[in-house]
């Protein structure tokens, strides 16, 4: 088994608690010398100046190749694109472009009047800048606003073609999902790498529950094996082993890269990639 890449994602704070958090997620994972590091945007775009600020601050205070999510939700062409001039202007040279989720409590995605209309024309205008790696979303089981999985497939390959130069996929939980969707995506002509994201268990209640809302499916013998563990309170034991197992089976059929969500909790993160063989490898630099 090769020792992988890796990459993290983290989310932009809201409370002075959750900074501190972010900052030693960071201080943990920093030493793992990630290819880079994202930082997400809230649903509805509500956290696109707290992205910003995190994106800036992490790029100056870490050295660490940050890359910025960025959406078409709620705004208009103008101020998505002012929003990517200032991560240009602040040294961040990557970006994550999504199509976003809609707000809470809405009935669906609804364009600005004034805005990009979906991921493509986002990706479009940012290659147009000449200033931007941008990387995308691909989802290797079905999209909850798909029609079947060709149609999330044909889409990938329209973001691609649009300017992307990788994808990272949502979560799954066994690595014949993933083995699938990539050998989909190379039929359909798709070349790009894709990465697989991984999300470590943090809590099986939170996680299956994200995993139906966004279409991943829950195989039977993973319920049952985190009923037995809650049980026994091996929860993180498990976790770690499930992870840890899953990532092994992917860099066994090819994978080079992972991505993982950290949740900003980097513990689990940790010690799977430690368990992959990667190892601290730099220092942070000067954090205030």
């Amino acid at each position: 088994m090769t020792t992988p890449r890796i990459s993290f994602e983290f989310f932009p704070p809201k409370t002075l608690e959750a900074s501190f958090r972010l900052w030693e997620t960071i201080h943990t994972l920093a030493p793992l010398d990630p290819r880079f590091v994202s930082v997400t945007y809230g649903a509805g775009g509500t956290t696109r100046e707290l992205t910003r600020e995190a994106v800036g601050t992490l790029h100056k205070a870490t050295g660490l190749n940050v890359a910025a999510h960025l959406t078409c939700v709620d705004a208009s062409r103008a101020e998505t694109l002012e929003i990517a001039e200032q991560f240009a202007a602040a040294g961040v040279s990557e970006i994550v472009a999504l199509r976003g989720d809609p707000p809470k409590g809405s009935n669906g995605f609804v364009p600005h009047p004034e805005g990009f209309a979906n991921s493509c024309e986002l990706i479009s205008a940012l290659a147009d800048t000449g200033k931007f790696t941008i990387r995308v979303g691909a989802y290797p089981e079905k999209h909850p606003e798909a029609v079947d999985q060709k149609a999330d497939i044909d889409w990938l390959k329209r973001k691609i073609d649009a300017g992307a130069s990788e994808a990272i996929t949502q979560f799954f939980f066994e690595a014949e999902t993933f083995f699938r969707f990539r050998d989909a995506c190379a039929a359909a002509g798709i070349n790009a790498p894709i990465i697989p994201g991984i999300l470590p268990i943090e809590n099986w209640v939170g996680a299956r529950k994200f995993a139906l809302s966004c279409g991943t499916q829950v195989p039977a013998w993973l319920d049952d094996a985190f009923d037995k563990a809650i049980r026994d309170n091996r929860h993180d034991l498990l976790a770690t082993a499930l992870a840890t197992e899953l990532c092994s089976d992917l860099l066994d059929g090819g994978v080079e890269d992972l991505h993982f969500y950290t949740l900003n909790r980097p513990e689990l993160t940790r010690d799977v990639c430690h368990a992959l063989g990667v190892t601290p490898k730099v220092r942070l630099r000067d954090v205030a």
